[in-house]
């Protein structure tokens, strides 16, 4: 999941993943929306590939690509266990030693 975080930090890589949500493209597809080269639109796809977060399939030759929503799916529902947890969650490290000097 680490590998996933990392490629959403990018803001391209994002625009790219909500590119995908919509309909499946090629890496030229997806370069007509972008001002950057066609070689670092491919650079992008394979980091968001090997994170697992898209799904590539060769169709004659060209290389098609789809947003993989169930990998995209474990990371949101990891992100909202630790935002709907139970547990309640200490925003400061003042908070920790406030907690342990009253006990």
């Amino acid at each position: 999941m680490n590998d996933a975080f990392k490629a959403l930090a990018d803001p391209t890589r994002r625009k790219i993943l909500q590119l995908l949500k919509e309909k499946s493209m090629s890496a030229g597809d997806v370069a007509e929306h972008f001002q950057i080269s066609k070689p670092s639109i491919s650079h992008h796809l394979n980091l968001l590939k090997q994170a697992g977060l898209v799904l590539d399939e060769r169709q004659g030759q060209s290389i098609i690509y789809t947003l993989h929503t169930t990998v995209v799916a474990d990371v949101i529902g990891w992100m909202f266990s630790i935002v709907h947890s139970d547990t309640p969650v200490k925003k400061h490290s003042n908070d920790i030693k406030d907690t342990e000097e009253s006990e």
